[in-house]
């Protein structure tokens, strides 16, 4: 009964997004959203995959990384490459963008995932500018001027994108694996001695993060007409740490709903840069200072609407007690 109810939840949940996705549609279609709100909307899909690609890696398996846009970076140029330079169709070059920032994540995962804390932090940061000093120093993408790219992101890639990303991750935490990496998170040397090979399961979580990480960069490259290694930052691996920090670690609705927020306060603050940062910073504080667990802690949604539902219902094993 309990899996009919987790079936029918799940299945609930994809047709009201696919109801989403229909209703954005039309009113792009129709052309009641202008250029503004529809490349808001295409940057809330691409954070919320960074968001919870990272999310993985961080909220689920515990490993600080702090080299994300590393990833995004290897998955936008690898794209360009693609379909600029080979002219393959953009779905390949999508495919090929996840499948090569994976081959990253494997290649930095596997050494450094022994490393723990600060050392790991600084191992990722170090990756993340490494790669953006390879693509700055490269002619064939460019180099500083950046690379040319055609403009092939629209509302359908960067939704079901977006969908997936949610359903895959959101199904690999609660399987299994998922269970031996929130165990890793939780406390290593127990899971160690329980059996659970912890460096295989940092890797494979390193892995997919950076595999979705590296689509949301196929479809970040192909929005613009030029991208450059600028874009890629460690500045941006902390906009991106900082969705999953306030979402609440742990929780995936929470890197979702911080993703969208702030998402919303940068593109109306995109003209002042400085005023974004200090507003960053002041938001990160009180969050410090009131609620260090984030908005959502380790909860999900669901878990609310699970609550509000046995509001009223009695026990749930239906016994009554009495007083004498």
């Amino acid at each position: 009964m309990n899996i009919f109810k987790q079936a029918k939840g799940f299945w609930l949940s994809i047709i009201l997004s696919l109801i989403f996705f229909a209703v954005v549609q039309l009113l792009i279609s129709g052309g009641f959203l202008n250029i503004f709100y529809v490349n808001t909307l295409y940057f809330m899909g691409i954070n919320i995959m960074l968001a919870v690609s990272l999310h993985l890696i961080i909220g689920i398996t515990g490993q600080f990384s702090i080299g994300h846009a590393g990833f995004l970076a290897v998955g936008a140029y690898s794209s360009a490459i693609m379909t600029m330079k080979l002219e393959l169709p953009f779905f390949l070059a999508i495919v090929v963008g996840g499948v090569v920032a994976a081959l990253a994540g494997l290649i930095i995962g596997i050494p450094s995932l022994r490393l723990k804390g600060d050392y790991l932090a600084i191992a990722t940061l170090g990756f993340g500018e490494i790669v953006r000093i390879v693509f700055l120093n490269i002619d064939y993408v460019g180099g500083a001027s950046g690379m040319q790219v055609s403009k092939f992101t629209e509302w359908p890639w960067v939704f079901f994108c977006a969908l997936i990303t949610i359903v895959v991750i959101n199904n690999f935490t609660n399987s299994t694996h998922g269970r031996a990496c929130i165990s890793i998170r939780e406390d290593e040397t127990a899971a160690d001695a329980m059996g659970i090979n912890t460096t295989y399961y940092k890797v494979i979580a390193f892995a997919i993060g950076s595999f979705f990480a590296g689509i949301a960069g196929g479809l970040y490259a192909h929005n613009f007409y030029i991208i450059q290694p600028s874009n890629f930052g460690f500045l941006k691996s902390f906009d991106i740490l900082i969705f999953v920090v306030l979402g609440g670690l742990g929780s995936m609705s929470g890197a979702v709903i911080a993703a969208i927020l702030l998402t919303i306060v940068s593109t109306y603050l995109q003209d002042y840069a400085e005023t974004r940062m200090v507003i960053y910073s002041l938001v990160l504080i009180a969050m410090m200072l009131y609620r260090p667990q984030g908005l959502m802690g380790t909860k999900e949604l669901t878990s609310f609407f699970k609550k509000r539902k046995n509001i009223g219902g009695g026990p749930k094993d239906g016994n009554q007690h009495t007083v004498a």
